[in-house]
């Protein structure tokens, strides 16, 4: 069940990340045009769109960790013994685990200090904790799909492939 519910996650943010990028085109376009044509530019319409990208590629970065398909030298790992795949998968999952939960910690932090100065983005006004918070957000979600990773290997529910990814 928790797998589905992670699957679902992952879907919604699919689909969020993919208006977004459409909204991000939109105003490009619209810049391109108010530029151009009317020579009017929208103000805070590129902050906008780094701001969609930073969401894009952090909140994506859960989704590609969910599916197991980030990038991975594995040529090697393919040939070595199924105890020793199994062994490192296990450490790279706890050593993605601290590193989330030490992101986590500091994005949090980081964007709550933005919360409490009411920091805004120069051009768009953009609250600056929102796209802060993308950060600690996507890796908060790498961080729970991996430990529930690390527990499914613990409790010997997944084995490594030849490709190195976890089979249920």
């Amino acid at each position: 069940m928790i797998e589905r519910v992670f699957d679902r996650i992952a879907r919604i943010i699919e689909v969020v990340l993919a208006l977004a990028f459409i909204v991000a085109v939109l105003l490009n376009f619209g810049n391109v045009i108010g530029r151009y044509v009317f020579g009017v530019a929208l103000l805070g319409a590129d902050e906008v769109q780094v701001f969609i990208m930073v969401a894009m590629t952090f909140l994506g970065a859960a989704v590609v960790t969910r599916r197991n398909q980030h990038l991975r030298m594995d040529v090697l790992v393919r040939f070595l013994p199924v105890p020793l795949q199994t062994l490192l998968r296990l450490a790279e999952q706890l050593l993605l685990v601290l590193l989330a939960g030490f992101v986590v910690s500091e994005s949090y932090s980081y964007a709550s200090q933005m919360f409490q100065i009411g920091r805004r983005s120069d051009m768009a006004g953009v609250p600056m904790w929102i796209p802060h918070a993308a950060v600690g957000t996507g890796f908060a979600l790498i961080l729970v799909v991996t430990a529930w990773r690390v527990a499914e290997l613990a409790r010997g529910r997944s084995r490594p492939s030849a490709g190195g990814e976890a089979k249920p």
